[in-house]
């Protein structure tokens, strides 16, 4: 059916439909992909309410001849939660739990609860669902019934078929059946097909394998097996019926839990290691080899680990279970982990794998396509070695991890998927490891189900004759073939629809330099491949991703989402006008560019570097929004006012009502945020106040007169004998303009750390320089330090990335890089105190001028003041203050410079407790920005607002970036610190007790 041909089809729907109906392209282009290699473009999405809607739905799509797939979290891996015709996204209105029944361990839940939702409402009553896919935090119930997913507790709890209690299910021509047991709620005719087949459903079907997922489970219709209708219907992939409610079991959760972690030589030692562990009644036996993990400090010695979970009614009995692993074991090597903190850090490396795992260690795209097949535990070990040989005779590479205990292997394998030659490999590939599996006696699929990567090849593990039963049994569900087509039977073939064949084959012109992806845009955006970490609902601990959706909830403001409609504007298919695309637009202006997906993703999506990107190319020759001329150019803004010392006026003006409500509407201000005070004096100035400070040619400040010894002693960037150094303040528009007290109470820190303190200059014409314009040596280095009074204007040209004006922001960084030579010549460190600030520096300045080699020093050269103070003054001891603190650590800290040294100096202080994390919603001009208010509120909402208002009286207010400061001011009334004041306060009071 053409797009035009779609209009009658979308008028009945939303005739019909009580829910969403949106066939807009931006609509479509969300849902073309899920966590797979496929890419299927739908002609609408619907959001049904309810039963009713879905049935609705289902009789319009019926009397039109179009396809339904049904829709979770899509996070399916194989294919089969995309569509040609109609998706139905059942996430956002049927996403409740109905009810739980503690005594009788049930639960009823709508098919869009995620995973996690149910965990945390079966908590308090000591139970838990027991199949946890790592994707727990945005999985949903209807996808895992629909995979029949496992996750790592499978050893323990089975698969998800073996939750299931009863089904409400739609069928495509409107009946409405509960499938369970002893034949309940089967259509007609399925019992009169599973009569016939009996002895091929004994003898055809392996019994033994715990991870048989491929295929339907026609299997559990056998009498001696309950005749169990739902069971069967768990793992038909939304081909057989609609979900739209589900009893599902509820089991003990144990009270203490511990982690053994047993190292071994490599992944097939591992998995010949895990059969031995299974009379022991683990929890988990996971696999995990080292090229997946970041870093193996801590871990015991090994190529390869199991994760080993034991449980029990308390921690002693927990430890003791899993020592008695250990020692069991035939390890390298062995750790017991009991601390929940720790474990959960473990925890994180294998549920990340399936992203990280997109990655070869030397950068090499991988993907999935065999990414779950299953072979009996025993055999597992030899299966790898195979399964190794037939990379190598492929000349593919891929690092397998996952379900060693259950004999089910997950592989990311560096397919080329973007050339002829690779897909043609692809398929060669995929009939031999097909062979390869079924010689083993395993199943193609052991947890994501067929889709179209594997379905093609299911005559392989069956045969002929149970494939064509398959097909009869489609028949009886869904006999007009209307619920998703072209997956599990007569399917379409495993090299059809990949979702990399529309993209342009030569690269895009871009102004970034992506280092990570090779210069290519198009890499940049395949980074995501869809397993939507970034939709989960809250954020775990410290992290930050996704803010945007978890405060609306929608695809589009996901990570996922916008890097969804990016691939799409490049396809050019569904979003068809390229950069100018108003769907992406839209998509990006809720994008807070917290850049929290940078670490926080698995794959390091960097959204708010392809948001600076897009809107680069999208206002190139037209007229932008008037905050970008306001808020994007905010340094030229601050110095003009500045430079003519208008301050003072500029603050009574805007607390005139009418004067402000008309200055924010020229410059496109929200109308409910209150314009910030500037400083009546800048930063700078208050240091030009200071008296002169006499300069070692190391670096070091010495009391005037104080002689300087031989500068031959001491190398370049050397320190003095007494372990002081100089270190370059970088003097922020927001500390320069706004809150000059934090750059001055940094100066005071410093100083009481024996360092000395300088500022950028500007180069005096005539001063030491050497013929190709570097400073000559550190002594000439310093003496430009110290001489003259004026102070450069250097900018790390944060705003303007933020507003996509890259041009611009290229020729301040040009400049910035320019003032500062001689500092980078001294090898000198730059003390960023705005951590956005820090973060513009780190990375995107060497970005977006990788050709520069300045750039790449100068970024090498920032420093936080944390870790100024640890690296360069380690003797160091701060004033104790012995206070619990609130507030938040900065996205940007948390994204790209690490907050590591900021605990530790916290903690030597006896600042004790952590700060909250997620993103205070101001992020820069976004709260500021029209239309913004409602998000950038509810994202302070979320996590700092709460923290604060639960703090003592006692608490520290921490908030070293200027946006927390004053989103704390104008939405609870609160006065935040940056650490720097903090510890200054405290320096200054313990002189006052001398």
């Amino acid at each position: 059916m053409r797009d035009r041909e779609a209009a009658p089809l979308e008028a009945a729907l939303r005739t019909a439909v009580r829910g969403e109906v949106a066939f807009d392209a931006g609509a479509r282009a969300l849902t073309t992909m899920d966590a797979s290699n496929y890419r299927r473009v739908p002609l609408g999405v619907v959001a049904p309410r309810d039963t009713e809607d879905v049935a609705a739905a289902l009789e319009v799509c019926r009397e039109h001849g179009v396809p339904v797939v049904p829709r979770g979290g899509g996070t399916s891996i194989a294919g089969q939660a995309t569509g040609t015709g109609v998706v139905l996204d059942l996430t956002r209105h049927m996403n409740r739990l109905l009810s739980l029944d503690a005594e009788a361990r049930t639960a009823v839940v709508q098919p869009g609860l995620v995973l996690d939702r149910l965990q945390e409402a079966a908590a308090p009553h000591g139970l838990r669902f027991g199949p946890d896919p790592s994707t727990h935090g945005r999985c949903t119930l209807g996808g895992m019934i629909g995979n029949n997913s496992c996750g790592s507790h499978s050893v323990a709890w089975g698969t998800t078929a073996d939750n299931v209690r009863t089904l409400e299910v739609l069928t495509a021509r409107g009946a409405r059946l509960r499938p369970g047991r002893g034949w309940a709620g089967a259509p007609d005719g399925l019992r009169e097909l599973a009569g016939s087949r009996l002895e091929l459903l004994r003898t055809g079907f392996a019994t033994d394998l715990p991870r048989r997922i491929s295929g339907y489970a026609l299997d559990a219709l056998l009498p001696e097996r309950g005749a169990d209708v739902a069971r069967s219907f768990c793992g038909s992939e939304g081909t057989l019926g609609v979900l739209t409610e589900a009893t599902v079991r509820l089991v003990e959760a144990p009270r203490a839990v511990a982690l053994a972690v047993l190292g071994y030589a490599d992944e097939t030692a591992a998995a010949q290691a895990a059969p031995g562990l299974l009379p022991h009644r683990p929890l988990t036996v996971e696999g995990m080899a080292t090229d997946l993990v970041p870093s193996a400090g801590g871990l015991p010695r090994g190529g390869a680990w199991l994760f080993v979970e034991t449980g029990g009614a308390n921690g002693t009995e927990a430890r003791a279970r899993a020592e008695r692993i250990v020692r069991a074991a035939d390890a390298l090597e062995a750790l017991v982990v009991t601390d929940p903190a720790a474990r959960r850090t473990l925890w994180r490396i294998r549920e990340d794998a399936a992203g990280t795992a997109t990655r070869m260690p030397d950068g090499t795209e991988a993907w999935p396509g065999w990414e779950d097949c299953a072979v009996p535990p025993a055999r597992l070990g030899a299966y790898l070695r195979d399964f190794r040989r037939l990379l190598a005779a492929h000349g593919l590479r891929g690092v397998p991890y996952g379900h060693f205990g259950d004999g089910c292997v997950h592989v990311r394998i560096d397919f080329d998927l973007l050339t002829e030659p690779g897909v043609a490999r692809y398929r060669r590939f995929s009939e031999e490891l097909a062979g390869l599996v079924t010689s083993y006696g395993g199943s193609l699929s052991g947890e994501h189900g067929d889709g179209m990567a594997r379905a093609e090849l299911l005559e392989r593990m069956y045969g002929a004759e149970a494939v064509r039963l398959f097909e009869r049994a489609k028949g009886v569900w869904d006999p007009d073939g209307l619920l998703n087509p072209g997956v599990l039977v007569r399917p379409a073939p495993l090299d059809a629809n990949l979702r990399f064949a529309p993209l342009p084959r030569e690269p895009v012109d871009v102004e970034f330099g992506y280092p990570g992806d090779n210069g290519d845009f198009r890499a940049a955006v395949r980074r995501c491949v869809g397993v939507a970490k970034c939709r989960t609902t809250t954020a775990a601990g410290s992290e930050v991703m996704c803010p945007s959706f978890r405060v609306t909830g929608e695809e589009a403001h996901s990570t996922r989402g916008r890097a969804r409609l990016l691939h799409e504007m490049l396809a050019g298919e569904v979003i068809t006008d390229g950069w100018r695309s108003e769907e992406v637009r839209d998509a990006l202006d809720l994008c807070l560019s917290c850049k929290g997906c940078r670490t926080d993703c698995p794959v390091g999506v960097d959204m708010a570097t392809y948001k600076a990107e897009f809107l680069h190319h999208h206002y190139q020759g037209r007229r932008r929004p008037a905050a970008h001329y306001s808020l994007g150019r905010l340094p030229e803004w601050l110095r003009a006012v500045d430079r003519t010392r208008l301050a003072r006026v500029v603050n009574a003006l805007a607390a005139v009502r009418p004067a402000a409500a008309l200055g924010k509407r020229i410059a496109g201000v929200a109308p409910e945020r209150a314009i910030p005070r500037l400083a009546p004096t800048s930063f700078t100035r208050e240091w030009e106040r200071r008296p002169p400070r006499a300069l070692h040619p190391e670096g070091v400040r010495r009391p005037e007169g104080e002689g300087h010894p031989d500068e031959a002693a001491h190398p370049e960037g050397g320190g003095h004998p007494d372990g002081g150094r100089a270190v370059v303040l970088w003097p922020d528009t927001f500390t320069e303009y706004l809150s000059p007290s934090v750059g001055l109470s940094a100066v005071r820190v410093l100083e009481a750390a024996g360092l000395t303190v300088t500022l950028p200059p500007v180069l005096p014409p005539g001063g030491p320089r050497i013929a190709d314009g570097r400073t000559a040596g550190l002594r000439g280095a310093l003496a430009v330090l110290a001489a003259g009074r004026r102070r450069g204007r250097v900018c790390c040209g944060l705003t303007y990335l933020s507003t996509g004006q890259l041009d611009r922001a290229r020729t301040v960084l040009r400049r910035t890089l320019g003032l500062m030579e001689p500092v980078l010549d001294a090898g000198l460190p730059v003390v960023v105190l705005e951590p956005s600030c820090g973060a513009a520096l780190r990375s995107d300045l060497p970005e977006l001028l990788p050709g520069d080699p300045r750039a790449g020093r100068l970024a090498a050269a920032v420093v936080t003041l944390a870790e100024a103070l640890e690296r360069h003054a380690p003797g160091w001891t701060p004033p104790r203050l012995d206070r619990p603190v609130a507030g938040q650590t900065h996205c940007h800290q948390h994204a790209v410079l690490g907050d590591a040294a900021e605990r530790r100096l916290r903690g030597a202080a006896g600042l004790t407790g952590d700060l909250s994390g997620g993103c205070c919603g101001l992020a820069g001009d976004f709260g500021f920005q029209p239309g913004h208010q409602e998000v950038s509120v509810a994202c302070a909402e979320e996590q700092l607002l709460p923290a604060v208002r639960a703090a003592g009286e006692d608490a520290v207010l921490l908030a070293d970036g200027y946006s927390c400061r004053t989103q704390l001011d104008q939405l609870a009334g609160k006065r935040a610190q940056h650490l720097a004041e903090v510890l200054a306060e405290a320096l200054d009071r313990d002189e006052g007790k001398d």
